[in-house]
Formats: structure tokens, C-alpha cells, sequence
């Protein structure tokens, strides 16, 4: 553990938080991509089997978790409680092809031939681009609500800070995994124009949008 891996940690349950209280307080998932929030609910879930074969710590597990439980809340707050405010003609993502590219990944590109360590490499692939449909649906409407845009902007501080936290394990601990820091990098690009726009309109009191 590390400052930054904590403050990415911090930065992730942030963006859970403000996601689950979005939905719960306006009584609407309206601009919640549920194709995003599956996947994420399948990375948390290849990634962390080990929950049931190996133990680091209690913060460890609490936070797998966590992770796990609030994705499939959200799934249930978007499909069954609020599903009447979830729009499906706008989350029309095709994701069958980030799963198809995260498996063919995992199975080319590992570590050690075994279940568990080919399902976690999928869902490090996978993690890398559950945020398409997201992006991808705001795109499409055009805007996005000021508490979407701060969720989407604490779960890309998050793996920004998980990649001063492989910089710092690299140089303090001799550790280096290529797998996640090469999809870290992926995932945080992605987040780039969405930041500048962040910075720009949202701090600023602007009206959020992405470029069509």
C-alpha cells in the first residue's frame, strides 16, 4: 500500500458513491449507461474470485467486496428498481465486440496459462474500455448532468492514480506488471478529452457536453 494507491482506491468509491446517490436521490438512472455498468460488474466479478482461495488483508477484501456488491446494486437500481428511466435508445453500444477483444487478449496475452489468472487478465482488459458505452451514450445525447460528469471524472482519477502507483512500485518495490499498466494507460486516454472538458465547462459552472 501506497499514497497513491490509497487515494485511487478513495477516488474509486467516491465515483461509486456519487453514482449509487445519483440514482437513488433523483429516483433516475437517466445518462447511466447499464452497458458500462455491466461490465464493470463483469471485471469486479472475474477479478476478484480470489476471494474465495486466497487472503491479503481485511482493507483487500473489504474492497473487493465492495466493488462487487455496489456494481450488481447499480444493475438492480437501473433494471428493476428505476428501469422505467433508463434509456435504451440512447445506450446502443455494441459490447459484444469489448468482450470479444478482452477474451481473445486474456487467452493471447497472460502470465500463466490458469483459470483464475486468465479471468483476471480479462478483466484488466475488460476495464480498459467499460467506459466506451458510457462516453459513447453522452456523446450521443450530446450532454451529460454535472453529477455524471463528476462520477466519470473521480473513476478516471482513479486509474490516474493507479498509474503514479505502478511508477512508484516500479521504483520502490522492483515490481512492474505490463498486462495492467499498458490497460491502465488505455483506460486513462480515454478519459483525456472527457478531463479537458471536465476542467473547462464544469468547474467553471458550463454546461458539460462532449463533442458529437
Amino acid at each position: 500500500m501506497n499514497i497513491f494507491r490509497l487515494f485511487g482506491d478513495l477516488s474509486h468509491v467516491l465515483a461509486i458513491i456519487i453514482l449509487l446517490m445519483k440514482i437513488w436521490k433523483t429516483r433516475s438512472c437517466a445518462g447511466i449507461s447499464a452497458k458500462s455498468q455491466i461490465l464493470f460488474a463483469l471485471v469486479y466479478t472475474t477479478r476478484y474470485l480470489d476471494l474465495f482461495t486466497s487472503f491479503v488483508s481485511v482493507y483487500n477484501s473489504t474492497m473487493k467486496v465492495l466493488f462487487i456488491v455496489s456494481s450488481y446494486a447499480t444493475l438492480y437500481l437501473i433494471f428493476f428498481k428505476f428501469k422505467a428511466t433508463y434509456n435504451h435508445s440512447n445506450d446502443t453500444f455494441r459490447i459484444e465486440f469489448l468482450l470479444l477483444f478482452s477474451a481473445i487478449f486474456a487467452l493471447v496475452f497472460h502470465h500463466v496459462f490458469a483459470v483464475l489468472e486468465i479471468l483476471w487478465t480479462f478483466s484488466i482488459y475488460l476495464e480498459s474500455v467499460a467506459i466506451l458505452p458510457q462516453l459513447f451514450m453522452i456523446s450521443k445525447t450530446g450532454e451529460a448532468e454535472t453529477i455524471t460528469s463528476h462520477y466519470l471524472f473521480s473513476l478516471g482519477m482513479y486509474r490516474a492514480f493507479y498509474i503514479f502507483n505502478w511508477i512508484y512500485r516500479h521504483y520502490m518495490e522492483n515490481f512492474f506488471d505490463v498486462i495492467a499498466v499498458v490497460a491502465g494507460c488505455v483506460q486513462t486516454i480515454l478519459y483525456c478529452d472527457f478531463f479537458y472538458l471536465y476542467i473547462t465547462k464544469v468547474w467553471k459552472g458550463k454546461k458539460f457536453a462532449l463533442p458529437a
